[in-house]
């Protein structure tokens, strides 16, 4: 009984309390090539901060017209650096938090084995049936994948190929339900710890397309938020930077 009154008299004098009650969850609207790195930084920081993540999936594009029109996320990882930019400066970022968190790279792939010969090849015979890309206009892997096309002088020939995904995830999609033979998709899609994980790719040099640099921000709504600053730092940290690294993605 003894230890039960001191028990509770330093639990309600504020001496012990559970981290849990501090906790606080952050809302992150995350680009979705991201999306299996940020499912394992988030999971690690989770439980050495106390905190949780809500993440949400999706096209940039897409999120910056939900953040414009009030949509109550507290930090946003684009896939490009003009849609942070474009926040910004409509006033709904917080000032000096907007830093490049990966930069990106492009491959290209197919659900089976020994098709791509880590080269472009398999491109320029055109020995395939379609061609996955993401919309230029709506995803920067997909400006990307047109810069390479027009580097190998392939454009016009593969045209009549081209299936185009609204996103990056949805261009992948393509390819690993076999409705392509082959597409350009982020390499973070295809690749875990280092290795491919499955089907043949060409993992495309950087010199053929311009940098996939993809800027992180707090927003205007987070300002106050501890818990969504210390989530951006963390990404900047050594252990969120060697998962990013693991998914083919550079850093600064």
């Amino acid at each position: 009984m003894r230890f039960l009154r001191l028990f509770s008299a330093l639990l309600f004098g504020g001496l012990l309390v559970s981290p849990s009650l501090y906790a606080e969850i952050v809302y992150v609207a995350v680009a979705s090539n991201f999306t299996d790195a940020m499912k394992d930084i988030a999971k690690q920081y989770e439980a050495e901060s106390g905190n949780k993540v809500a993440l949400t999936f999706g096209s940039s594009g897409k999120f910056v017209a939900q953040i414009q029109h009030g949509a109550p996320f507290q930090v946003f990882l684009s896939a490009d650096q003009n849609k942070p930019d474009a926040l910004e400066k409509a006033g709904l970022v917080v000032p000096n938090s907007r830093f490049t968190y990966a930069i990106g790279a492009l491959a290209l792939w197919s659900a089976k084995a020994d098709f791509i010969h880590n080269n472009e090849d398999r491109l320029k015979n055109g020995d395939f049936n379609k061609v996955a890309l993401a919309n230029p206009k709506l995803a920067p892997y997909g400006v990307a994948a047109m810069e390479v096309l027009e580097g190998l002088g392939l454009t016009t020939a593969t045209q009549p190929k081209w299936v185009m995904g609204e996103n990056i995830s949805q261009t992948y999609q393509f390819v690993s339900t076999g409705n392509t033979d082959l597409g350009f998709v982020a390499l973070s899609q295809i690749m875990s710890q280092g290795h491919i994980k499955s089907g043949s790719s060409w993992i495309i040099p950087a010199n053929q397309y311009s940098p996939i640099r993809q800027d992180a921000v707090l927003l205007k709504s987070a300002a106050s938020s501890a818990a969504a600053q210390d989530l951006l730092d963390y990404l900047r940290s050594d252990k969120a930077r060697r998962i990013i690294h693991s998914y083919g993605y550079k850093t600064e």
